[in-house]
C-alpha cells in the first residue's frame, strides 16, 4: 500500500495531464458531432491504455525498489551493486553513495593502520619496560641481601610496592590495548573457581603484608566456564582496587552461600559514594574517591565490566560510605542436559 501511495505521488503530475488531454480530445470530437458511441468507446480505450501503462510502470516502480532497498540494507558494512537509474537526480545520488562509501572505507583503513602501528608501538614499550623493571627488582634484592643499617632498609617495602603497582600499569595497557580483539584470543575451558582464585591471592600476598591488610579467603568451591588469563586479570583488578582503598582492616573473598556460583570480594575501605555507584563501570570515570586520590584512570573497572560482558559474567558492586565495598562476580553457568 505504501508503495503505491509512493508511485501514484510521483505520477500525479503525468495523471492531470492525461485528464486534461483527454478534456481536449473529447470536447474537439464533440463539437465535430461525433456519436456518443464512438466516443464513449476512444474514452474507454484511451484510459485502458492509460491503466495498463500505469500498471505496467508501477510493476518495475515495485522491482526498482526492491532493488535499491536490498543495495542499501547492507550499507555501511558493504556496498553492493545498485540497480540502473531511472532519471539523472537518482544517478547524481547513487554516485555520492559511492563517494561516501569510499571515503568510510578508507577512513577506517586508515583507523586500522592507526590502530595497529600504536598497537605495536605499546607492544614494543611494555617488553622493552619490563627490562628495567627487572633490574630494580634485583637490585631490591641485593640491597635486602646486604647488611644495611635500619634507616636505609626503610625505603625497600615502600620501592617494592611502587615498583609492583608499576608492572600492574604496564599489564593493564596491554590489556586495554588487546580487550577490542579479545573474542580471537578467548579459550573457554572449566577450571576449578578456588585455583583462579588463589592465583590472584597469591600475585597480591606481597601487597597485603607491606599494607598490614588481612586477608579471610574462604575456599570457593565449584567450577566455572570462562577464559583462565582474562578471568584472571579480572580478579587482580578487583583485588588491587580493594588495596588501594583499604588503609586497614581486612579483605574478605568467598562464595555467596545464597546464590550459588557468585564470588565475593568485600573490604573494610572508604566505600563509594551512591551517587558514583551507577557510574563506575564507564570509561574514564574516576568519582569522588578517584578526584580525591588524584592518581585514578577510570580504566580498570571499565575494563572489567567489559571482559566480564564478553565472558558471559556478571559483575555488580555494592557499598555504604565509611563501611566498605562488596563486589558480586557472578559466575554461574546452567547445566547443560545432553539426551
Amino acid at each position: 500500500m505504501k508503495k503505491l501511495i509512493s508511485y501514484l505521488r510521483t505520477r500525479s503530475g503525468l495523471f492531470v495531464v492525461y485528464l486534461l488531454i483527454l478534456f481536449i480530445f473529447t470536447f474537439i470530437l464533440y463539437l465535430h458531432n461525433i456519436s456518443s458511441d464512438a466516443l464513449g468507446y476512444a474514452i474507454l480505450l484511451s484510459a485502458v491504455i492509460y491503466a495498463a501503462a500505469c500498471i505496467a510502470g508501477f510493476v518495475r516502480y515495485c522491482r526498482h525498489t526492491s532493488r535499491v532497498r536490498e543495495a542499501l540494507e547492507a550499507l555501511p558494512d558493504e556496498l553492493r551493486e545498485l540497480p540502473g537509474c531511472c532519471d539523472m537526480a537518482e544517478e547524481l545520488y547513487q554516485e555520492k553513495i559511492r563517494q561516501l562509501f569510499q571515503c568510510k572505507t578508507d577512513i577506517e583503513t586508515n583507523g586500522r593502520i592507526s590502530r595497529q602501528e600504536m598497537l605495536d608501538y605499546y607492544s614494543l614499550w611494555a617488553h622493552q619496560i619490563k627490562t628495567p623493571i627487572s633490574a630494580m627488582r634485583l637490585l631490591l634484592q641485593s640491597f635486602e641481601e646486604e647488611e644495611m643499617e635500619e634507616q636505609q632498609t626503610e625505603f625497600i617495602p615502600s620501592m617494592k610496592m611502587e615498583l609492583f603497582k608499576t608492572e600492574q600499569y604496564v599489564e593493564m595497557v596491554m590489556s586495554y590495548l588487546r580487550m577490542e580483539d579479545m573474542s580471537s584470543d578467548l579459550s573457554l575451558n572449566w577450571y576449578e573457581t578456588d585455583q583462579i582464585v588463589r592465583q590472584a591471592v597469591r600475585k597480591y600476598s606481597q601487597l597485603f603484608i607491606l599494607q598490614r591488610i588481612r586477608l579471610d579467603y574462604r575456599e570457593c568451591e565449584g567450577r566455572v566456564l570462562t577464559d583462565e588469563k582474562w578471568m584472571l586479570f579480572v580478579l587482580e583488578q578487583l583485588l588491587s582496587n580493594a588495596l588501594k582503598y583499604t588503609n586497614k582492616g581486612s579483605i574478605s573473598i568467598y562464595m555467596d552461600p545464597l546464590k550459588e556460583g557468585v564470588l565475593i570480594i568485600e573490604d573494610t575501605g572508604i566505600g563509594i559514594q551512591a551517587e558514583d555507584l551507577p557510574r563506575i563501570f564507564e570509561k574514564g570515570f574516576t568519582g569522588y574517591n578517584g578526584r580525591k586520590d588524584k592518581k585514578s584512570t577510570g580504566i580498570g573497572l571499565y575494563l572489567c565490566k567489559s571482559i566480564c560482558t564478553k565472558l558471559n559474567h556478571g559483575l555488580t558492586v555494592e557499598s555504604e560510605v565509611g563501611k566498605g565495598t562488596k563486589v558480586k562476580l557472578d559466575l554461574y553457568r546452567k547445566p547443560q542436559i545432553v539426551e
